[in-house]
Formats: structure tokens, C-alpha cells, sequence
């Protein structure tokens, strides 16, 4: 059973992650890119995502 969670954990942030990406402002060969690192690596990918991700037109980069 926990692994199922963990697992459906895993999907939510993945499609979220996703989402945002696609919605980004960054480049089409760079949405691709990091939609492939997220489904090729869903828990790696996803932490990736968040540390170094395309940044969506709402996020203001830290100073």
C-alpha cells in the first residue's frame, strides 16, 4: 500500500512539473528536453525540475 502512494505521489508532481514546464517561457527544444528528463526519470527528474527548472513568467528569479 505504500508503495502505491509513494507512487501516486510521484505521478502528481511529475504532471505537474510537466505542466509548468510546457507552460514556461522557455524554448521549444528546452520544454522537450525537460519533459524527457521527467518521464525518463520521474523521482530525479522531478527533484532536477525543481532545483534547476525553466522558471514559468511568474516566477522572479532570487537575487
Amino acid at each position: 500500500m505504500e508503495y502505491g502512494l509513494f507512487g501516486l505521489i510521484v505521478l502528481i508532481a511529475d504532471i505537474y512539473a510537466i505542466y509548468k514546464t510546457l507552460t514556461s517561457g522557455a524554448s521549444t527544444g528546452a520544454k522537450i528536453l525537460w519533459t524527457l528528463g521527467i518521464l525518463i526519470f520521474p523521482v530525479l527528474g522531478f527533484i532536477v525540475w525543481l532545483i534547476a527548472g525553466p522558471k514559468g513568467p511568474d516566477r522572479v528569479p532570487a537575487v
